[in-house]
Formats: structure tokens, C-alpha cells, sequence
């Protein structure tokens, strides 16, 4: 293997503190040839399929890549906007409110890069332009508030895998969730609260998460469990009673069991139940993208009404709002700290200096820079 060096090193070059704000990912276009890309990697991941490699391989290829790429297109197309996919353009638009937040805040150095999981910008090229950036020190922020080892866990391993590439490897800490801070439980709360002013309430708040297969439950995986605490949370700041609100999870893909209740089966319940006018909102999601704005938003509210409901009201993820990034910038400060960037006696001065001095003596052994 070939490592990624850095021959052009300048010595006493500063040092930064870099952050990769990660989300999962998204096709180049809504068209068959980039959703096969897409599907490739992402359903090829380990982490999200745990299932015989050969065999998986066969389905994958044989089955999946020739038939469902051209359905997931016709869908993603009917939510592309002229900035492309809206997970990546929103995504963006988090990472740059997050780096003026943090900007300043800190006492250093800091850049901030935004990545994706699966296609483009890759977690690979995320950490290249932190890399050249100067940063010796890595922060990961994965935008899934529940850790689940498909998601937060594949992310560690894209990571992992892409720095142990690299001949330099930098001081790094990995966020592995924040299902129960407070920012993100009251940003949450307080957009349940501001949708409901201007739209009206509803009779029933169902909080839909992306689902997982039960197995991955039995197996240990936490996810089903934060899931359950972030809408107690939630339902908890809205002094909603028990049978006012539900957790259901969506997105179920085959033919095993995933976690249940499953989010469509619900929906098309809630009428016989009594609940004509239903609000649903989607705390896993940090950013809307296919899985909200067309599973949830449209086809969901086609189920509902479908089956006697009058009334059907998403609420929109957390997206760019003030206080969602006010949440990640605090997150973010709280567990850099003990880093020089974040040391109110950061010393820009002393550490050019230092750098100079020590750039002199290398030069006098020799170095080329």
C-alpha cells in the first residue's frame, strides 16, 4: 500500500483544528446510472446489509441494481431542486453555520469540511481537505442524532479506513450521537411548537424514525432504544399526554422483520382510531431528503388521507435552523475541549515563533523545507 504523504511539508507550518460534518449521502442525479452508483456502495456496506457476502453479492447484482435504480430515480427526481439533491445542499448550508458558530467561539485555528457517507463529497475527500488544510487534529460529527451501527458505526469505519491511509494520522475524536442533549431535545420541541402556531395542531403526533431490522436489535444495536428516548424527550417538553403521541419506524427494505410498529401500516390505521388530523415529524432525520420529503410528506399523507383522514401535517426536519445550529456548535465545542484551538490561552503569536525557530533548525539539518 501506498500511503498519502506530505514530500512539500514545510516545517513549523501551523497547525488547525479540523471538523467533518458527515451526513449519509446521496446520488450525483436522479437518474437509473447514478442511483446504480449510489445503491452500489451503500447496499454493498457491511454495516447496513449484514448478510453473506457471496450470496448478498448475487442478489445485489442479479436482482437489486437491475430493477430498483430506476424507481428510486423517478422518486428522487420529484424532490431534486436547482441546487441538486436538497440532504446535500441543506447539509452544506449546516456545515457553514456550524464553522461561523464555531469560528467564533474558538481560540485557534478551525476548518470545517462536509462529507457524505455514500457518494459525493465522500468521507475520503472530506478528511483530504481537511488534511490540507493543516489539521492535526480531527473532530467527526456524524448528523445522526441515534447512533446505529449502520449509520454512526459505518461512518467510524469510512473514516478509519480512509485515515489509515495516510502516513501522518491526526489526533481524532468521533461524536457518536446526541439523541438527549438538551439544544437538540428543545430545537426539536421548538419546532413542533412554531408549526403548530402556524398551521394548527393536530390530534396525533407520530415521531417516524428510519428503521433497522429487528435482528440488529436482538444483536446489541442501541438505536431502537435512543429512538424511544429522544420522543419521550421531545413529548415530554410539549406536556403531551401518553396517548397523544407514537414512535414508528420507516424505510423498511426485504422481507425480515424490522423494527415495528412499522410508520405506513400506522398511518393508515390512525383514521379507525379515531385521529382525523395527524402531524408527523422525523428527529433521526437532521436534514430532509428523500426518506421525509417523499416517503413522509407525500406518500404518507397520500395513505392517510386514503384511508379517512382529513388532515395530514410534516413537519419539517431541523434543517438550517438558528437554534439546530446553535445545538451542533455546542456539541462540537464541548468535545474539543482540552485541544489547543479551544484554550482561551491559545497563543498565536508564541506558536508562529515557535514554528519559525523550529522551521530554522530543520532547514540547518537539512530538511529541503
Amino acid at each position: 500500500m501506498r500511503y498519502i504523504g506530505e514530500p512539500d511539508y514545510r516545517h513549523g507550518s501551523p497547525h488547525t483544528l479540523g471538523i467533518l460534518i458527515s451526513n449519509l449521502g446521496t446520488p450525483d442525479a436522479p437518474t437509473p446510472q447514478a442511483l446504480r452508483r449510489y445503491l452500489r456502495e451503500f447496499l454493498w456496506d457491511p454495516r447496513v446489509v449484514e448478510f453473506p457476502r457471496v450470496l448478498w453479492w448475487l442478489l445485489l447484482h442479479g436482482i437489486i441494481l437491475n430493477t430498483r435504480p430506476r424507481k428510486s430515480a423517478a422518486k428522487y427526481a420529484r424532490i431534486w431542486g436547482e441546487q441538486g439533491s436538497p440532504l446535500l445542499s441543506i447539509t452544506r448550508a449546516q456545515g457553514q453555520a456550524v464553522a461561523e458558530r464555531v469560528a467564533r467561539r474558538m481560540y485557534g485555528p478551525v476548518k470545517v469540511a462536509v462529507a457524505m457517507r455514500y457518494g459525493n463529497p465522500s468521507i475520503a475527500a472530506g478528511l483530504e481537505e481537511l488534511r490540507r488544510a493543516g489539521a492535526r487534529r480531527l473532530l467527526i460529527l456524524p448528523l445522526y442524532p441515534q447512533y446505529a451501527a449502520s449509520t454512526t458505526g459505518s461512518t467510524f469505519d469510512a473514516v478509519s479506513h480512509a485515515l489509515s491511509r495516510w502516513r501522518w494520522v491526526p489526533e481524532t475524536r468521533f461524536v457518536t450521537g446526541y439523541h438527549s442533549e438538551p439544544a437538540y431535545i428543545e430545537a426539536l420541541a421548538a419546532s413542533i411548537r412554531e408549526h403548530w402556531a402556524q398551521h394548527g395542531r393536530g390530534d396525533h403526533l407520530l415521531f417516524s424514525f428510519h428503521g433497522i431490522p429487528r435482528s440488529y436489535l436482538d444483536q446489541g444495536d442501541p438505536y431502537h432504544c435512543y429512538c424511544q428516548t429522544t420522543a419521550r424527550l421531545v413529548a415530554e417538553h410539549l406536556d403531551l399526554p401518553e396517548d397523544r403521541w407514537e414512535v414508528t419506524f420507516q424505510s423498511r427494505f426485504g422481507k425480515q422483520q424490522w423494527l415495528t410498529p412499522y410508520t405506513l401500516e400506522t398511518i393508515q390505521g390512525l383514521p379507525d382510531r379515531g385521529v382525523k388530523a395527524l402531524d408527523v415529524v422525523c428527529p433521526g432525520f437532521s436534514a430532509d431528503c428523500l426518506e421525509t420529503l417523499e416517503e413522509i410528506a407525500d406518500e404518507s399523507r397520500e395513505a392517510f388521507l386514503a384511508a379517512g383522514g382529513q388532515r395530514f401535517s410534516y413537519i419539517p426536519a431541523l434543517n438550517t435552523r438558528e437554534d439546530h445550529a446553535d445545538a451542533l456548535a455546542e456539541l462540537i465545542l464541548r468535545h474539543v475541549q482540552g485541544w489547543p484551538e479551544a484554550d482561551e490561552n491559545y497563543d498565536a503569536k508564541a506558536l508562529r515563533e515557535a514554528g519559525e525557530l523550529a522551521r530554522a533548525r530543520a532547514l540547518a539539518m537539512g530538511a529541503k523545507n
